[in-house]
């Protein structure tokens, strides 16, 4: 213990600086933390944004050992911290939170690059990546993509619907059932559980996959694998209205729905995560 204890007190005196500086920032940002857990307590769909910060302290930890010091600073980080410094003013005085968020991410960011150094800094680079997740999407980009997504959604599950023999009628985002009427509202768009399918697909990708062209083509998956799995939700809630009972179907189903669709999208990705490393496996 007492030996843990001076190992890390002497290393804090050898790297005073930054920490000091990060402590700096991580001050000044308390009013935007505060914001960021009242969304993740809010809104379910961002509640994972508790556990990005953990999770990249561990991947900076783990890689710990690939980190070398004495480090030649590099000034790119000094300018990428200074444009986050620029984004968290405006900002800030605009009341943008996605802009204030994102600029925070990049001053960490720039603090990081410069005091470690190229090299080193690209050892540990996606645990830096990985704190955008902890960012709500914004909303100009959120209402934009909904109501296409909403469209998407009830056109697919109508046309499933008619293969299946159950009747029912589309107009614009209602389908029509016998005694039933379907609305696809905003909550079930898909884009609301994206975010956290793709912070796993992220994280399952980097930490599993080999190269950097396969963990790409896993994070890009998620969106097809939200996609495809809240049409099933849907034509899960609509078929079993038709079949079995509506009250079930606004109760029991449509919240069981939700729980099998998640898990049947991890069930995806890690199916497609499987097959990206099998080539790997082949060529060994």
């Amino acid at each position: 213990m007492e030996i843990a204890t001076a190992t890390l007190t002497g290393h804090l005196k050898r790297h005073k600086y930054p920490y000091i500086l990060l402590a700096i920032t991580l001050l000044s940002s308390i009013p935007v933390f505060k914001d960021l857990i009242s969304d993740w307590l809010r809104d379910d769909n961002y509640s994972h944004g508790f556990l990005i910060i953990p999770i990249s302290l561990f991947l900076i930890y783990r890689q710990r050992k690939e980190i070398a010091f004495p480090a030649q600073p590099d000034k790119l980080g000094l300018l990428i911290m200074l444009v986050g410094c620029l984004g968290f003013i405006f900002g800030s005085a605009a009341s943008e939170y996605f802009t204030t968020r994102f600029s925070l991410v990049m001053i960490i960011t720039g603090i990081a690059y410069f005091y470690l150094g190229k090299a080193n800094f690209w050892k540990i680079w996606f645990a830096f990546f990985f704190l955008l997740f902890m960012i709500p999407i914004p909303a100009v980009i959120y209402h934009s993509a909904t109501l296409p997504m909403q469209l998407f959604a009830t056109k697919v599950t109508h046309t499933l619907l008619g293969i299946m023999g159950v009747p029912s009628i589309r107009q614009g985002n209602i389908i029509y059932l016998p005694e039933y009427t379907l609305e696809i509202a905003e909550a079930c768009s898909g884009l609301r559980s994206l975010a956290t399918l793709m912070a796993l697909g992220a994280l399952y990708g980097y930490l599993t996959l080999p190269g950097k062209i396969r963990p790409v083509i896993l994070f890009a998956a998620t969106i097809p694998i939200a996609i495809a799995t809240n049409i099933v939700r849907l034509l899960f809630t609509a078929v079993g209205a038709y079949a079995i009972s509506t009250k079930l179907a606004e109760d029991f189903l449509h919240e069981l729905s939700g729980v099998i669709v998640f898990v049947s999208a991890l069930i995806m990705m890690f199916i497609l995560g499987a097959i990206l490393k099998w080539p790997k496996r082949r060529s060994s």
